[in-house]
């Protein structure tokens, strides 16, 4: 079964890189700011109080996020780190969890987390239009047609007629691509709730309701 290709889209927000320093290392942060990072931040010693061993695993992505707030909060506006710190919290998460949902659960079975994500729409909804996915899942047209295109290849969805207009279908999950879903589901939400287990029920509530209302204030001219 080939992978499936759906475009990274919202799905593989792209912390990779991120000011040119994203690395995650097991013995501190290094190539920051250069081979030395101002403030000890390769030693023992990182702004914001992470200590290489005292943060959460010392882990070097906090490190950075401290280190670069820091720096950050010494220039003059532009400069904003408040909104660095909570962007760069956002894009790593995503990563992060992306990454670890494909390696652990997606690619092993041949598909993306958007491709998954599509079956999971169509599990949900019953069989749908094409246009109405792409909208949903804030991918192309194109996107969704690759997804589809390898999907129905590997007898998962297939593309149905609709009686009342000839040029139009919509897309439905076979038996086979039912049964992927639902075994893959149940999967991915036992490894979603390790990610989350450090919250309660009200922080998690707290936190989704936080984030649906930046989703749904977002800029007019995003995707």
């Amino acid at each position: 079964m080939e992978t499936v290709n759906g475009g990274p889209g919202p799905e593989a927000a792209g912390a990779v890189g991120l000011e040119g320093a994203q690395g995650r290392t097991s013995g501190g942060v290094t190539g920051l700011a250069g081979a030395e990072a101002p403030g000890g931040l390769a030693g023992a010693e990182a702004p914001g109080g992470l200590a290489g061993a005292g943060d959460p695993g010392g882990r070097a992505d906090l490190l950075y996020a401290a280190y670069a707030r820091e720096r950050l909060a010494a220039m003059p506006p532009p400069a904003d780190p408040e909104a660095f710190e909570l962007a760069y919290s956002l894009l790593q998460l995503a990563y992060l969890l992306v990454t670890d949902l494909e390696t652990r659960i997606h690619r092993p079975r041949g598909w993306t987390l958007p491709g998954f994500r599509l079956m999971f729409k169509l599990w949900l909804l019953g069989p749908t239009q094409p246009a109405r996915l792409a909208e949903i899942s804030v991918m192309s047209r194109s996107a969704v047609t690759n997804v589809v295109n390898t999907l129905e290849r590997d007898g998962l969805v297939e593309r149905r007629p609709v009686p009342e207009d000839r040029r139009a279908v919509t897309v439905a999950l076979t038996a086979r691509g039912e049964a992927a879903v639902r075994e893959t589901f149940a999967e991915q939400t036992r490894r979603e709730q390790e990610w989350f287990s450090s919250l309660d029920a009200g922080e998690r509530a707290g936190l989704t309701a936080l984030l649906t209302r930046i989703l749904a204030a977002r800029p007019d001219d995003s995707p």
